[in-house]
């Protein structure tokens, strides 16, 4: 689709969840797609915001993890048609997207990037917190059975021993899959997740590094930020085990807070 092609794909950053968001350059090439694909399992948009889009670009099929980690069919039907695959918040934040990239290129199939808003860019914005005191982020997942992974709580304690804040995404499959219908993690989902994870943790060889973090971690602070670019967009600050009292929107995130300058405090007292 690029210089002119009329196969191949083109990435399309969706931004966070309204149409108003995405860039008239991501319109406008979804619209002249031969087919165009909703990427469905990374994140999602509010079912009447994908409506509107519909409306404005023409159908739209959604798929789920499989058609992209495994995209053979996909790249056969590129060799002869334009495809769009619209992709919530920037195409280039998943490393799903980043690999379906490179293999499309390889395969010697044109592969237009469109960017788009971010969550990774608004949430900063949006609490008032410094981009500049952030690390390493995180997905807070699910725990499937009895299975529990403890690695997004470790990634939360160490940017936080070190001055820096976590951005913690939640995870949208309690399957694991990435196949079947989505169920966005919820505050009290949230809650139960790091609770199983410092158990664990607690218990585990690595608690005397952790060990009076996790002692004080319900007492820690965060922000719980809900629908972030919609105009159903809140935030809330509070404390780890109060997260599970807090109503939740669509679609959520919070910020795991490390300490903070004045300003900082003063702009993320405004959520209490």
């Amino acid at each position: 689709m690029e210089n002119g092609s009329m196969t191949g794909f083109a990435l399309i950053g969706m931004g966070p969840g309204k149409v108003e968001s995405m860039t008239l350059e991501a319109v406008e090439v979804a619209k002249n797609a031969d087919i165009r694909l909703y990427e469905a399992y990374t994140a999602l948009w509010p079912e009447e915001e994908l409506l509107k889009l519909e409306a404005m670009i023409g159908p739209i099929e959604r798929i789920m993890r499989p058609a992209v980690e495994r995209p053979e069919e996909l790249f056969k039907q590129a060799q002869s048609q334009s495809i769009a695959l619209l992709v919530v918040g920037d195409p280039m934040q998943a490393t799903t997207h980043i690999d379906f990239q490179l293999r499309a290129e390889k395969a010697g199939l044109p592969c237009q990037v469109i960017h788009g808003i971010s969550v990774t860019t608004l949430v900063p914005g949006s609490t008032g917190l410094s981009d500049y005191k952030f690390g390493r982020s995180t997905t807070l997942t699910y725990p499937y059975g009895d299975w529990v992974v403890t690695s997004p709580l470790e990634v939360m304690l160490r940017n936080q021993a070190q001055g820096l804040h976590t951005l913690v995404l939640f995870d949208l499959d309690p399957t694991g899959a990435g196949t079947g219908d989505q169920l966005p993690m919820q505050p009290k989902d949230a809650f139960a997740s790091i609770t199983k994870m410092a158990d664990k943790l607690a218990n585990s060889e690595r608690d005397a590094v952790f060990k009076q973090q996790i002692e004080s971690l319900t007492n820690s602070s965060c922000v719980l930020c809900s629908d972030l670019g919609t105009n159903d967009a809140s935030m809330k600050t509070t404390t780890i085990g109060n997260l599970g009292n807090i109503p939740g929107g669509r679609l959520n995130c919070l910020v795991f807070l490390a300490n903070m300058s004045e300003m900082e405090l003063e702009a993320v007292n405004r959520w209490r």
